[in-house]
């Protein structure tokens, strides 16, 4: 259902130039008539607003009832950061947040974490921005769970691309959700865009391509 916060939240991408409608192709390899990369967030207001979404659907899904979150690299890391100021300038839950290094650094203090240092025993939740075919988290949870003995129950995201996975009939979330007990809770679905490309009546020319795309690679 299209609640005006979704509404919003997509104006909000495309109004960045985040949500884009055109001919890409994923990193899956699919071409796909609508695309997000939240790497176009470019301003302080911009990535407040985020931060600020994120932080609603954290409170809203799990309240305070964590330890600390993690912002895969590299988009995670804006994302786990300004989620962390929201939470704490909205509704006064500070929690800390931490991030990986692509590379591991050799100097220093080392590793390949920075920020927190998660303990046996957390909490964690991940805030991403999308999950295509379920690469990225799969490289992650190794990370998370080489931290100690911590559970990794939930993960936030932009939005949820319904997209079948490695298994036909599955989509890439419900194989993650499964291979690591992983809820994972989006701000909007493909069918929220859809029902907003709808509702504004000037898409015409998208809405066949979208149906078509959803026919193939979307499950529900």
């Amino acid at each position: 259902m299209l609640t005006q916060t979704k509404k919003e939240f997509i104006e909000f991408m495309m109004s960045a130039d985040v949500l884009r409608f055109g001919n890409f192709v994923t990193k899956s390899g699919r071409n796909t008539p609508y695309f997000v990369n939240t790497g176009n967030y470019k301003t302080g207001e911009q990535i407040a607003k985020l931060g600020g979404y994120y932080a609603k659907l954290v409170k809203e899904t799990i309240g305070d009832e964590f330890d600390a979150m993690f912002g895969p690299a590299y988009k995670g890391i804006p994302l786990a950061t300004s989620c962390a100021a929201a939470l704490y300038n909205n509704y006064e839950i500070s929690k800390p947040y931490f991030f990986n290094r692509k590379e591991e650094k050799d100097h220093g203090e080392g590793g390949s974490l920075i920020g927190y240092k998660p303990v046996d025993g957390d909490r964690l939740i991940i805030i991403e921005d999308v999950i295509t075919a379920g690469t990225a988290i799969r490289e992650v949870m190794p990370i998370l769970k080489g931290c100690g003995d911590v559970k990794v129950e939930h993960m936030f995201i932009s939005v949820n691309r319904c997209e079948v996975g490695q298994v036909p009939g599955k989509t890439a979330i419900m194989e993650v959700q499964e291979e690591f007990g992983l809820q994972v809770h989006a701000l909007v679905t493909v069918e929220d865009i859809r029902e907003y490309l709808v509702s504004q009546g000037t898409y015409e020319d998208i809405l066949p391509l979208m149906d078509d795309y959803m026919s193939k690679y979307c499950v529900f």
